[in-house]
């Protein structure tokens, strides 16, 4: 193929131009400077009621995926307030109104559906609504979305060990699991690392209720290699 000669003398006065220290520039879509877009929706959970900024969970898991990407630039956007219910996130998504550019997206919520006696049947119409939006948001693409499962805060000293809240909150994730699953959404189950709340008090915050740094490093051990394998994809 011939190149036009215009485009090739522009071409060899570019490089004449460059000192032998210069690198060409990278284009836009250069997939080791892509900017990665993370989205994290939810509760006190996921902005982190009680612990410092970088503690949450989000920003752990962000720091995390900058040690596999550490070229990308990484923008983090969190849509979560302490005591929203399904209802008040979808609301606040709507008026948020994000990108739907984001590259991954972690949805937990339900907890105050259950701690403020919500309807059951609200959270099973609103969670797959949720679930909905989420993927909206994640390019259209439902495998970049994570659910996270609800943590339970009766393995606290708030929650003085009361089976009723494992037995409600049982019932929302597994209604949100048996989802995910139906729906081919990737599911993380934490749970289980909460309900150590009462043994090992260094896995509940300072306020006797919501998760410490530690448990929500916890939690970014099984997020993570889900999250790998969004963004590799």
């Amino acid at each position: 193929m011939q190149w036009p000669q215009k485009i090739l003398l522009f071409v060899s006065f570019w490089l004449s131009s460059c000192s032998p220290e210069q690198t060409l520039p990278y284009y836009v879509d250069n997939p080791f400077t892509k900017q990665i877009n993370y989205l994290a929706l939810g509760d006190s959970y996921t902005i982190g009621q009680s612990v410092c900024t970088t503690c949450r969970f989000p920003e752990q898991l962000k720091s995390r995926i900058q040690t596999t990407y550490p070229n990308n630039p990484f923008l983090l956007q969190v849509i979560a307030k302490t005591g929203w219910t399904t209802t008040n996130l979808l609301s606040e998504i709507n008026l948020a109104n994000p990108s739907t550019n984001f590259d991954l997206v972690t949805l937990l919520i339900g907890v105050n559906n259950q701690y403020q006696d919500k309807p059951f049947s609200l959270y099973e119409q609103e969670f797959p609504a949720l679930v909905q939006k989420a993927i909206q948001l994640a390019k259209g693409d439902k495998s970049n979305v994570i659910v996270v499962s609800i943590p339970d805060y009766a393995y606290t000293p708030f929650g003085q060990g009361a089976t009723d809240i494992t037995t409600e909150l049982n019932a929302y994730n597994t209604f949100a699991q048996n989802y995910c699953t139906q729906n081919q959404i990737e599911f993380v189950y934490i749970t289980d690392i909460t309900q150590q709340g009462l043994a090992n008090p260094a896995l509940v915050a300072a306020d006797g209720l919501h998760p410490s740094e530690l448990a929500y490093a916890q939690f970014v051990e099984r997020i993570l290699p889900k999250a790998i394998t969004v963004l590799g994809q």
